[in-house]
């Protein structure tokens, strides 16, 4: 490890770092802007410069490595003076827009322009405009104010892996865009906004519509896929203005999908602000009083058999939790948290855990995909996977549909008679598994959420017990879910009970008149015509196929309008904050379960969030342990049996349409038509 001196200050840090990781290590501040943690090094900006001891000029500390017994000094007259002058040059065609620019209030090269630049301008020529680029419904364009740095370049290209921004032509003409006027297709899009340290790029959704100082900031965790990214809501008095990520190195680094970032208009539309009532065939308003009435009528008499629960896919545990509470003390087994029929039991818990862990993955030497396509379904996991693959020496193989991942994978079939040859040893990627020290495989809910889905769960089972991918203290059978609620209800016991139905059960038993009553916790991914003529209580947030379907409708909150807690798909269990109220009449789902409790003389035994996270605890000790991974058991799961020979086929047909809240959004339906028109995402294998 060498060591160097910085300001008078001998500093030791690891080999092959540079000059400018070394100095923020010491504690000073160097000034950048093409500079990235997690991008490779452009030296564009050449606002680094530093001094070193026998250089003959200052040095551009983001390019130079660490070397031993350095002198490096950062607060010279001559690098104030260079880095005054790189300024002036980053400026000349800058134009003086700060007042009307969205990036206006946090901006890097304002705040750099004030500590590092000069007071004044010593440019008098003419400045140069740039034609804006079209670059999609999420990203607007102002290209004047490029500063050629090349961080949305190197994100594309490297993090998001389609290389469709470049620099074209030279010198003074040098302009950043596509290559051919097109949007980018990547679901990553919206992180270019963050990246660019000036207002050239800048979201399309939210332009001209608030400024930094006048929101409310408020961490919270997404929910729009079971990731569990952490994020920051943005709001301003009842609306949520915008959604941005917060850096966490294990779950998704610094990154977010633009489902999570961009569909923040879908919380203001379609709206569920007060209950509901069924009338003469149409839906009326009604009180609180009115619709607990109702229910309460329609159960009086009800056997427990006949009544049945399913929660949808972005419920939190408490509201699971309160309403199996619920429907064991009236008597009921017939509950499920597996809206798409996964065949996952919750028994062992690494039977339905990514044991992995997400930052596991940058470990891995061999990965197999078993149906599922993780660049929609889960896109931040990978982005994990490409920046491993893009390290080297990774072999990954699929067994699905054929997609376009960003990296490139050995296709290997399409269903479950190749999952079963590779069990078999019959295929030779499981020989490359089986040289491998850290093998994963990942199995998604194509390949779950099917009539066979246990049996194939055994098949991949039996691949990782032939292949070691569960020794010592590696674990690599993997689990990925879709559903941010899964994990939390799998771990809550939020399934059939004793002669119990599951979701399939309970709309064929609700269609042959054998369930009575079905409470919808924001389900809308069902078939509601196999209801029949049940009566169904529906409580969500969104007016959406439930909704419609529904007898009563008991309004709920939304992810940003509640304090809840979800566990994301490696079992780690975090809490959102509620930043903004639900809207008119509506109501934190536990509470409202609470408060039917107590009218149907079956009073739930807790009157707060504590109380109730207390008893979470007692069920689920990982409940408990919040933001921590625990290792699962694995124990048996999975059933032995014939397989179908249908291939396995994608759970998620539109990426940016695949929650209620992504369906009332204009930006999202927009997102919908320009890019699944244009068949992104359904590319061949690299």
């Amino acid at each position: 490890m060498p060591t160097l001196t910085i300001d008078g200050t001998e500093v030791t840090v690891e080999a092959g770092c540079t000059v400018l990781q070394a100095c923020e290590e010491a504690g000073v501040e160097i000034p950048r802007f093409c500079y990235h943690d997690r991008l490779s090094i452009a030296g564009n900006c050449r606002m680094c410069l530093v001094e070193m001891e026998k250089a003959p000029k200052p040095i551009a500390s983001c390019a130079m490595p660490v070397g031993e017994g350095m002198v490096i000094r950062t607060d010279t007259a001559a690098v104030r003076k260079a880095r005054q002058g790189a300024m002036e040059f980053l400026l000349i065609n800058h134009p003086l827009d700060c007042p009307i620019c969205d990036q206006g209030g946090e901006c890097d090269l304002q705040d750099q322009a004030l500590a590092f630049g000069r007071d004044a301008s010593r440019y008098v020529e003419n400045k140069r405009a740039v034609k804006e680029k079209n670059l999609g419904p999420l990203i607007r364009t102002m290209m004047t104010r490029c500063i050629h740095c090349t961080r949305c370049v190197r994100f594309a290209t490297e993090i998001a892996g389609v290389e469709e921004l470049g620099a074209t032509y030279r010198g003074e003409d040098t302009e950043i865009g596509t290559y051919v006027e097109a949007a980018l297709t990547s679901e990553m899009s919206g992180n270019l906004v963050d990246v660019c340290p000036v207002g050239a790029l800048t979201s399309r959704p939210y332009a001209f519509t608030a400024r930094p100082w006048e929101l409310r900031k408020t961490e919270s965790i997404d929910v729009h896929d079971a990731v569990g990214c952490n994020i920051r809501v943005d709001s301003r008095g009842a609306e949520v203005m915008r959604v941005l990520p917060r850096l966490h190195e294990d779950v998704n680094e610094e990154w977010l999908g633009d489902r999570s970032r961009h569909a923040v208009d879908g919380l203001r539309r379609q709206r569920l602000d007060r209950p509901y009532l069924r009338v003469d065939g149409k839906l009326r308003p009604a009180t609180w009083d009115q619709a607990f009435a109702a229910i309460a009528s329609r159960m009086d008499g009800l056997a427990g058999e006949r009544l049945a629960a399913i929660a949808g896919d972005m419920v939190d545990a408490e509201t699971m939790l309160a309403m199996k509470d619920l429907m064991t003390a009236l008597g009921s087994p017939n509950i499920d948290c597996r809206q798409d029929g996964a065949k996952l039991g919750g028994r062992h818990r690494g039977g339905y855990l990514f044991n992995t862990s997400i930052a596991g993955i940058e470990e891995a030497d061999a990965i197999l995909l078993v149906g599922c396509n993780p660049r929609w379904e889960a896109t931040l996991i990978n982005a994990r996977i490409r920046k491993r693959w893009l390290a080297g020496g990774l072999s990954i193989g699929l067994i699905g549909p054929r997609v376009d991942l960003t990296y490139g994978y050995r296709y290997l079939g399409a269903g479950p008679a190749t999952l079963a040859e590779v069990a078999g040893g019959d295929n030779d990627f499981a020989g490359l598994l089986q040289a491998a020290e850290k093998p994963m495989i990942i199995v998604g809910a194509g390949a779950l959420s099917r009539p066979d889905g246990a049996a194939v769960l055994h098949l991949a089972r039996r691949i990782a017990e032939a292949t070691g991918m569960n020794g010592g203290d590696w674990n690599g059978f993997n689990v990925l879910h879709g559903a941010a609620s899964r994990v939390g209800g799998l771990d809550l016991g939020f399934l059939p009970g004793e002669g119990g139905r599951d979701t399939a059960g309970i709309l064929a038993g609700a269609g042959r008149g054998e369930i009575d009553l079905v409470w919808l916790l924001a389900a809308d991914e069902l078939d509601m015509g196999q209801f029949g003529d049940a009566f169904v209580v529906y409580q969500g947030h969104h007016g959406d196929a439930g909704a419609h379907r529904a007898d009563v409708i008991l309004p709920g909150a939304a992810y940003t309008e509640k304090d809840g807690t979800w566990v994301n798909t490696e079992g780690r269990a975090q809490q959102g904050r509620r930043a903004t109220d639900p809207p008119g009449e509506a109501r934190q789902d536990w509470a409202i379960l609470r408060a039917f409790s107590d009218v149907i003389g079956q009073t739930l035994p807790y009157d707060n969030l504590a109380a109730l996270r207390a008893r979470m605890a007692e069920l689920a000790p990982s409940f408990g342990r919040l933001d921590e991974v625990a290792p699962g058991e694995m124990g048996s799961f999975g059933v032995e049996g014939e397989v179908d020979a249908t291939p396995f086929a994608s759970p998620l047909g539109d990426y940016y349409l695949a929650n209620a809240i992504c369906r009332a959004s204009s930006v999202m339906a927009e997102c919908s038509r320009l890019y699944l028109a244009a068949g992104e995402g359904t590319g061949t294998d690299g």
